[in-house]
């Protein structure tokens, strides 16, 4: 069947009101994006950030009376939103959400492939990974220079603890290109869900992955254990968690940071300088990744 939609251009305070008002008139659905191609990085504790622009999509059956429909709109409140009504036509949605995600290359070997289509090189190392709940793909910058870092070092036999696993790409990557074990650490039972998910997707033995909720993995066994820490989070958990980092890292191990702005990488890099000496390793679309080893004792 087709649908109607109902599109309103407006900013963050009338926001709420009119998402009631869309959901009261007979909308099915309200889904809330950006209308100026503006980021929103990093929210403080318990903040909901929304665009400085925000376009509001109420889809509706095709058999709904839109003139009734706008009559529940205050048209003080409607003459100040760019309103367009539009035919949404019927359509194989999985098919065409599928289309979309295509296999990825990171570095000289590693493939990042949906799992619905055969990996372009059979003989490279291909990572299985479908889009989910969990953030990580590939398709964001951040994630896209970790893999390529990780594609370039010497993994073979190593340790790595992945914190802020996310969906465990990189961590399931590490594992593909030789790494012997890998920790995941992520805050969200989602995550932590994707990981295992991914990791049984591409054959990894659940005993050399396991995925835990920070303070759920034993901290005195995990000191020093780690040939390679990766975080890519964003910059405040950065700094918080650096002590936590560093903990887990083996002296002359190498730490892998991004999440990051290249704006914000000097003062991530003055922070951690007392430990540990990093660099702006690669940087892709105005976001970087850091790269330093710790110092052998």
């Amino acid at each position: 069947m087709s649908w109607i939609q109902l599109r309103l251009d407006t900013h963050p305070g009338q926001v709420e009101e009119l998402e009631a008002l869309m959901l009261a008139s007979g909308s099915v659905a309200v889904t809330l994006e950006d209308n100026a191609d503006q980021p929103v990085l990093e929210p403080a504790v318990g903040e909901t950030p929304l665009w400085g622009q925000t376009r509001l999509t109420g889809l509706y059956p095709a058999d709904a009376d839109m003139a009734a429909v706008l009559e529940h709109f205050p048209q003080t409140l409607l003459s100040q939103c760019n309103q367009r009504i539009e035919i949404l036509e019927d359509k194989d949605w999985e098919r065409e959400w599928m289309q979309h995600y295509q296999p990825m290359q990171f570095g000289r070997r590693l493939w990042v492939c949906p799992s619905w289509l055969e990996p372009p090189e059979p003989g490279a190392v291909n990572l299985l990974l479908d889009p989910g709940l969990a953030f990580g793909t590939g398709t964001h910058p951040t994630t896209a220079l970790c893999l390529a870092e990780l594609d370039s070092m010497p993994l073979a036999g190593k340790t790595v603890v992945d914190y802020g696993c996310g969906s465990g790409i990189l961590a399931v990557a590490a594992l593909k290109l030789g790494a012997a074990r890998a920790l995941g650490v992520d805050n969200d039972p989602q995550a932590l869900l994707a990981s295992r998910d991914n990791a049984s997707r591409n054959g990894v033995d659940p005993a050399l992955f396991p995925v835990v909720l920070p303070g759920q993995y034993d901290s005195d066994h995990w000191r020093q254990r780690a040939d390679t820490v990766i975080a890519n989070i964003l910059a405040g958990p950065l700094m918080e968690l650096s002590d936590t980092l560093l903990h887990c890292l083996k002296p002359g191990g190498t730490l892998l940071l991004s999440g990051l702005l290249a704006t914000q990488a000097p003062a991530m890099i003055d922070h951690y300088k007392p430990w540990i000496s990093l660099q702006v390793a690669a940087e892709h679309e105005g976001w970087v990744c850091l790269r330093g080893a710790t110092p052998i004792t």
